[in-house]
């Protein structure tokens, strides 16, 4: 398939584009992380730059990825926790004139008739590309393991040490990073803190919360803890910090 690349905010996408692009998303929860809302919107105005779309040749969009620049010292343990604080890390650092010089990817969708196609491993290449072009010397993606919601009672640090036979990840998000030739830095157990009243979580996961505790929810990668004399909810989201060359 030959693919164009544009900004996202080339031009205006017809909805029904959109639509069919990003009808398997993610988790209604994922939405529900407080300081990613805070933060978001000086992100899409100051680096829509990064926010890109690959088209086929109708110009129908069947693939988009965006990031965010920081600084890091490429040391693991000077990463951000996760997402969240890599958007926190890349606004914060605007607005105090901090030079970046590393590519954060925060993510990667295919539209879904086309998964398997390797539109996500094109996406990537594009997105280093142009970290590349500006002269970022680094790339790095707090990866969202898509099989670890099969094993929510498995810590991530556990997780993202299984194999294959053929000594690739077991999780196959992971897996295309692995086969662009990125490597794994570091478990991020709290890359995002999702938040909400005990109703809203019901909302969002179908399910019933009669009592305090900790709970397996649909989608998620980890337990809902659940307290219901404080009316909340709050779910860890844990990623893999992956490192591409």
């Amino acid at each position: 398939m030959a693919l164009k690349i544009e900004r996202t905010d080339a031009r205006t996408w017809p909805d029904e584009h959109l639509k069919e692009l990003f009808s398997e998303g993610f988790p209604e929860f994922i939405t529900a992380d407080r300081l990613v809302k805070d933060y978001i919107g000086r992100v899409g105005e100051w680096f829509a730059d990064l926010n890109l779309m690959l088209l086929d040749e109708h110009d129908v969009p069947v693939a988009s990825g965006w990031g965010v620049p920081i600084h890091w010292d490429g040391l693991p343990e000077t990463l951000p926790t996760g997402y969240a604080q890599a958007l926190v890390r890349a606004v914060e650092g605007r607005e105090q004139g901090v030079k970046p010089n590393t590519l954060v990817i925060c993510g990667a969708i295919v539209t879904p008739a086309l998964k398997g196609h390797g539109l996500a491993g094109e996406t990537l290449k594009a997105l280093r590309q142009t970290a590349r072009d500006v002269g970022w010397s680094q790339v790095i993606a707090p990866v969202r393991p898509t099989t670890k919601a099969q094993y929510p009672l498995t810590p991530i640090e556990n997780f993202m040490r299984w194999r294959r036979e053929d000594g690739l990840a077991l999780d196959p998000w992971v897996r295309t990073h692995q086969r662009l030739g990125a490597e794994i830095l570091s478990a991020a157990p709290a890359s995002q803190t999702m938040t909400g009243t005990v109703a809203e979580w019901e909302r969002w996961t179908g399910m019933a919360f009669p009592e305090s505790g900790d709970y397996v929810i649909p989608g998620g990668l980890s337990l809902l803890s659940i307290d219901r004399s404080a009316d909340e909810g709050v779910y860890r989201e844990p990623n893999i910090w992956m490192q591409h060359s």
